[in-house]
């Protein structure tokens, strides 16, 4: 059996009437074009509440997420229905699968480095995705992203191709809309070899000797600085 099955991810479908039209006022990404694409789904105040990627099968939308966060998120999204007949329900019979020696499925939309994800039954859990994520600087997730703490583009949004600006409004648009047009994203989210867990900790990865971090940008230290984010912190002419 292939180990390719990220079981910590679950899959959560939306279908009934408009199912595109009904996220694209709710999340950052622009449902109306290529899937899968990363996402999130923000607070008011451009604060990132869950993010995840989303997936097109034929008019339904299947939301790969932390199966941790699925029922929590599968509410949230129920409030925002009201008189919509939109169905918001688990999908057991499919799983998230990655490889990174492989070109089945789709490159991950938020770096072709990252390798390859697709969607079908689980099989024997995939090694390696954790520690390869870490690596290249990608952070995801409530453990490292926080709830309602962090703001969109702090975590990398921008460069890793989970925002559209050109889509028109969703929650917390405004606040992100401002923060892009007048650069002032003045913290980042960061991988940094393990040190003593700080203010700025998020969470470590003892097995790997790694912290994520949400840092100053002018005090990033030793954070690991992939080129993608390099030319994001480059001085601007």
């Amino acid at each position: 059996m292939p180990e390719t099955t990220l079981p910590d991810r679950a899959l959560l479908r939306i279908s009934g009437t408009d199912v595109r039209g009904f996220l694209q006022g709710l999340v950052t990404a622009d449902v109306n074009g290529p899937l899968p694409a990363w996402s999130a789904l923000l607070s008011p105040q451009g604060k990132v509440l869950f993010d995840f990627m989303l997936w097109a099968d034929g008019d339904d939308i299947l939301v790969d997420c932390e199966t941790a966060q699925a029922d929590a998120l599968a509410r949230r999204l129920s409030i925002y229905r009201l008189r919509r007949p939109i169905q918001i329900t688990p999908d057991e019979t499919l799983a998230v699968h990655w490889s990174n020696d492989t070109t089945q499925g789709a490159p991950d939309p938020r770096l072709p480095q990252l390798g390859h994800r697709w969607l079908a039954p689980a099989t024997s859990p995939a090694p390696g995705w954790l520690a390869h994520r870490l690596s290249l600087g990608v952070t995801e997730g409530v453990a490292e992203l926080g709830s309602d703490k962090t703001l969109w583009l702090e975590c990398n949004a921008r460069e890793l191709n989970g925002v559209s600006f050109t889509k028109g409004c969703y929650v917390g648009q405004e606040n992100t809309a401002r923060m892009n047009y007048r650069s002032t994203v003045n913290r980042r989210l960061v991988v940094a070899p393990l040190d003593a867990p700080g203010d700025r900790t998020r969470i470590a990865y003892p097995d790997l000797k790694l912290m994520v971090e949400h840092r100053r940008v002018d005090a990033l230290g030793d954070a690991l600085i992939p080129d993608w984010l390099a030319v994001a912190l480059a001085p601007q002419d």
